[in-house]
């Protein structure tokens, strides 16, 4: 019985111990079950972490490259805003002068290295078309004479003068870049031509010998804009010196012509004086012998002498009647000569209008009557007293008046009087048979008389109307005719309401010389 129950303890034990042991296994697999998720979210955790890492490490490149970047973005930025400033200021500069030497010296060393180049060498070309240095840079006298040499003699750089294309060593071919690196030594540059309206006129060379200073698009555009300001100034310049050219030519021609037309003048001047002297001396001379025939003729024709047969009575009256037109003639050519030298004394006094047109028409109105002409007169109101010479002024009237009566037979003869603040307009119009254009112009000449049926029928001595101008002159007024045929003639003149002091302002010209 004893043995029975220890068997049946030692069981229970065992099995006990088994089921801890279970238990014990069941709760180190749920424990290892747990860490083995813990391990794979830690592991999934740690994976993230490193894909977190990666992303940050790429990102900080990223930065890093971008930073560096724009730091050379920076530079580059800087760089090309002190270029463009300095081309700015190197535009203006040049732009400013119209002197072609200037303009070369204002491109100088100084203002070409901001622009960002080492070396610089303009050359233009001459009459011979030499390529002529007229600013250098970094460049030797023999270098230069070879590179001018040469730019001149190869045929593959003809484009460059012939259709104005630039060559860069950023765009230009092989051949041609290491052409020009061994006529001017530089690794990066760029070759302009600088054009006019007329072709092109030079080129330009800008280079770095440094191979990291590459030329870019920019600097090519700022090389062009560069070329373009400098071509457009040496062609005002050039523009300039012809425009100062020709007008000192036009001046030196001025000054000559001046002093041929002043000795020109003077023998104009002489030859009228000697003119005037000679009508002055004839008319005095043929006065005495007309005054004598004209008293001859007027004893026989009252017959103290003998009587007269009525023919020859009636000859005398015509010799009377010619030597009164002769004498008519002589006082007027005596009249134009005192007022061509200025030997007639002339008597200014305030006369007014009306009063100057009443007489000229008083004396003249029997003649209008027999050709039964109708005078009238418009004065405008508030006409202003003139200062005239009433007697050499009432001769302008009568001799204007008595040209019209001829020339107006059972017409209309209207004068005008108009002012302003200077002077009175006087018109004198009739309904004549008018005067051509042709005739217009030479109208005031001395014994000119229009050519036409009508004029020789009457007769003149075509002096009349050149004494009224000169009258007129000496009043310091203007005397014009204007006309149509058919229809009338008018006849217009100004006299000043007051004479300017001439004396005075003789006076003034002595004192500001």
């Amino acid at each position: 019985m004893l043995n029975i129950t220890s068997s049946s303890v030692d069981l229970t034990f065992f099995a006990i111990i088994g089921i801890a042991i279970l238990t014990m296994i069941a709760a180190l697999v749920f424990v290892l079950i747990n860490k083995i998720d813990q391990v794979k979210e830690l592991r999934s955790a740690l994976k993230k972490l490193k894909l977190s890492f990666n992303n940050l490490d790429e990102q900080a490149k990223l930065i890093l490259k971008t930073d560096l970047e724009l730091n050379r973005a920076q530079e580059e930025l800087d760089k090309r805003l002190a270029s463009l400033d300095a081309l700015q200021r190197t535009s203006r500069l040049i732009s400013t002068t119209l002197d072609e030497a200037e303009i070369f010296r204002r491109l100088d060393k100084s203002l070409m290295l901001q622009l960002g180049f080492e070396q610089i060498l303009v050359f233009i070309l001459d009459k011979k078309k030499n390529l002529i240095p007229r600013v250098n840079s970094g460049f030797s006298d023999s270098k230069i004479q070879e590179a001018s040499d040469q730019l001149l003699k190869d045929t593959s750089f003809s484009s460059l003068f012939k259709e104005g294309y630039a060559l860069s060593s950023a765009t230009t071919s092989k051949a041609k870049k290491e052409k020009i690196i061994a006529f001017f030594g530089a690794s990066n540059f760029i070759l302009s031509p600088i054009l006019t309206q007329d072709g092109t006129i030079g080129v330009i060379f800008v280079g770095n010998q440094n191979e990291t200073q590459t030329m870019s698009e920019a600097d090519e555009e700022m090389i062009s804009i560069l070329t373009n300001q400098i071509g457009q100034s040496l062609e005002n310049a050039q523009l300039f010196e012809q425009v100062y050219k020709s007008r000192q030519e036009l001046e030196s021609r001025i000054q000559e012509r001046t002093r041929q037309l002043a000795s020109a003048l003077e023998k104009v001047q002489k030859i009228s004086r000697t003119k005037t002297e000679f009508v002055s001396a004839v008319s005095h001379e043929l006065r005495t012998p007309l005054t004598s025939i004209k008293g001859y003729a007027s004893i026989l024709m009252t017959g103290k002498l003998g009587e007269i047969p009525d023919k020859v009575k009636e000859r005398l009256e015509k010799i009377n009647k010619h030597s009164d037109n002769l004498v008519e003639l002589i006082n007027e050519l005596l009249d134009i000569s005192r007022i061509e030298s200025g030997r007639v004394d002339m008597k200014f006094e305030k006369i007014p209008v009306k009063s100057l047109i009443e007489n000229a028409r008083d004396l003249l109105m029997l003649q209008m009557k027999e050709k039964q002409i109708t005078f009238s007169c418009e004065i405008a109101e508030k006409t202003p007293n003139i200062l005239i010479d009433q007697k050499q002024i009432e001769r302008v009237f009568i001799n204007l008046l008595s040209n019209a009566i001829k020339y107006t037979p059972n017409g209309k003869i209207n004068i005008k009087a108009s002012h302003n603040e200077k002077e009175v307009l006087f018109e004198i119009e009739d309904t004549g048979s008018g005067i051509k254009a042709d005739d217009l112009p030479r109208l005031f000449d001395e014994f000119y008389r229009v050519d036409d049926e009508l004029n020789q029928n009457i007769k003149g001595t075509g002096l009349g109307l050149s004494l009224a101008k000169h009258i007129i002159t000496a009043h310091q007024g203007e005397i014009w005719v204007t006309s149509e045929i058919g229809i009338g003639t008018t006849f217009h003149f100004t006299i000043p309401i007051d004479r300017k002091n001439e004396n005075l302002d003789q006076e003034k010209e002595i004192l500001n010389s």
